[in-house]
């Protein structure tokens, strides 16, 4: 009895103590099979760190150079080395062959600001703006056409014919004053437009240097080196044959020319010739040393062969050359270009021909000659019922001026390339410009009432060569499409119609 009492409490321990080993089973281990293992305690993990870690150290120095010295190693060492220099040679010699037998770029001659783009012409200031005061309005007129210089005046002080009352270095009070033309300098040449001042003496007479007075060109210096001070960029003579001819024209180049460095903005001297013949003025180029010769040489001579022998005799002078039409004068351009669509095609012919171009206000737009004709801005249509027909065509004439001038700026044939003659007629002629590896460039124009056809001919020069077909750049003629394809075996034009063709170089 005793010991049934005693079975039956040693066996109450024994489930309280199973009670107190049994684990909530929120406690429990998390483990694959949900049980913990071993006797670990709850949530406790037990790591396994391995007794022995092994490294690896490399090699030893000596094992190094045990295993470089083998036979293999040697051999793969040789053949990479040779590998390498062969390679290195083989780029080279690549390298010089390229540039042996690449092209050499031809050197760009030198260039001044006169050649880079047009000159524009204002010598009446009341009828091209209303005076000096509204002029500085009126530059970004100009640098939307890419002009590269600006020619004004004359407006100085003289009565006609009268050399007493010359005074070349006050302005006319009725054009403007000292201190609007400074602000003009500074307006221009922060648009990088330069100012070219015309100080021929007796600008309103009939003798431009009046009766070979001693004492002008004394003034004339005097007065140039003082506009120069002011910032003139400069100066523009008339009557270039009888004033290079004077025991003095020498002092006034000096006083021009005589200070030119290298790090200084070149000052120019600009002179006109009338009636001179083109070998006449290509010696007066020479002989008398300006910078600038504008001729009258395609107003003067209305065939197409004697125009294109002018471009013959003068193209190697090219940089010291200007071409106009009526601008040696004064005349705008609409006083040779009477008919319809004539305007476009001499300002396509001027933009493309060996030189500089120069025009005369309202050019840019075919405005109409005639003495005092007051330039087209923006006319009221009550006050004018046809300034709106006006302003189309004006708009038009002036957007294929612009489109001219930014070609000639870009392309370097256009700008100071070589020119070959194609051909000439009475009514038309054709002509080839070329620079190195530059695209190039066909100018073909017949101003004629008869559609006529060219038959393009150029002579065997080296490197020089027409291709087939060009490609039109820009035309008159509102049928042929730009970027089209065109033979140059014949190039039929109609009345008054210019064509610019354009063709790669190959090499």
């Amino acid at each position: 009895m005793l010991q049934s009492k005693k079975m039956s409490k040693d066996t109450e321990i024994d489930m309280e103590e199973v009670k107190l080993n049994e684990v909530d089973p929120e406690k429990q281990p998390m483990t694959g099979d949900g049980q913990a293992a071993g006797n670990e305690k709850n949530g406790s993990v037990k790591l396994k760190v391995p007794e022995d870690e092994v490294t690896f150290t490399g090699l030893s120095k000596e094992e190094l150079l045990r295993v470089a010295g083998t036979p293999g190693w040697v051999r793969t060492r040789w053949v990479l080395l040779v590998l390498f220099w062969l390679g290195w040679v083989g780029m080279l010699a690549g390298a010089i062959v390229i540039i042996v037998q690449a092209p050499r770029c031809k050197p760009i001659p030198e260039m001044n600001w006169w050649n880079e783009g047009p000159l524009y012409q204002i010598d009446d200031l009341d009828a091209f703006c209303g005076g000096m005061k509204n002029l500085k309005e009126k530059l970004d007129h100009m640098t939307q056409l890419k002009v590269k210089g600006i020619v004004l005046g004359p407006f100085h002080r003289v009565q006609k014919d009268e050399p007493a009352t010359l005074n070349l270095e006050l302005i006319d009070s009725s054009v403007g004053t000292l201190d609007l033309l400074k602000e003009v300098l500074e307006r221009a040449h922060k648009k990088s437009i330069s100012v070219v001042l015309d100080l021929t003496p007796n600008y309103m007479g009939s003798a431009p240097w009046f009766q070979n007075d001693d004492d002008i060109m004394e003034k004339v210096k005097s007065a140039a080196e003082y506009w120069l001070k002011l910032g003139v960029d400069a100066i523009k003579l008339q009557d270039l044959s009888h004033v290079s001819n004077s025991t003095d024209w020498p002092k006034l180049r000096a006083a021009v020319q005589g200070n030119r460095t290298e790090d200084a903005k070149i000052r120019g001297l600009m002179g006109v010739v009338e009636g001179a013949s083109a070998s006449e003025v290509s010696q007066l180029i020479n002989a008398s040393g300006v910078d600038l010769v504008l001729s009258d040489l395609l107003s003067s001579n209305n065939g197409g062969a004697e125009r294109i022998r002018a471009m013959d005799v003068l193209h190697p002078q090219q940089r010291s050359l200007g071409w106009g039409l009526g601008a040696s004068s004064g005349v705008r351009l609409s006083s040779q270009a009477k008919a319809a669509g004539l305007i476009r095609l001499y300002q396509l012919l001027l933009f493309t021909m060996p030189g500089t171009p120069v025009f005369t206000y309202g050019d840019e737009i075919g405005l109409q000659a005639g003495n005092g004709t007051k330039m087209f801005w923006e006319l009221d249509p009550e006050s004018d019922p046809k300034s709106e027909a006006n302003r189309t065509e004006y708009a038009e004439v002036r957007k294929w001026f612009k489109s001219l001038s930014d070609l000639r700026g870009k392309e370097r044939s256009l700008l100071h390339g070589d020119y070959y003659s194609l051909y000439s007629s009475p009514s038309s002629l054709a002509f080839l410009r070329v620079w190195d590896q530059s695209e190039r460039y066909i100018t073909a124009v017949n101003w004629g009432e008869k559609a006529e056809t060219l038959k393009l001919s150029l002579t065997p020069t080296e490197g020089v060569e027409l291709p087939e077909m060009a490609k039109v750049k820009i035309s008159t003629d509102e049928n042929q499409e730009t970027d089209s394809s065109i033979s140059l075996d014949k190039i039929t034009l109609g009345p008054r119609q210019a064509l610019l063709l354009q063709f790669p170089y190959t090499a």
